[in-house]
């Protein structure tokens, strides 16, 4: 599912993310690459995610171009 429907304080695990190299990079070096863990914190215009020790918000389009899936074996990040 995309990111930008991910439910609310539910771990999720980044599968895959469909953008533009120089941004995929950009969010890589940021920490958001495929196999990390992020819990999803709020969703409007755009959707802020707790990455790590902090948080990060995504315009709702880039969010939209990132897979992810819930993960069952861990409720919620902190």
């Amino acid at each position: 599912m995309p990111l930008s429907i991910a439910p609310p304080n539910v771990a999720v695990e980044i599968k895959k993310i469909c953008a533009e190299e120089k941004v995929a990079k950009h969010l890589g070096e940021l920490g958001l690459a495929a196999g990390t863990r992020v819990k999803v914190i709020a969703c409007g215009g755009s959707v802020i995610i707790t990455l790590k020790e902090g948080r990060l918000c995504l315009d709702r389009e880039l969010a939209s171009r990132i897979t992810v899936a819930v993960v069952s074996d861990e409720p919620a990040l902190a």
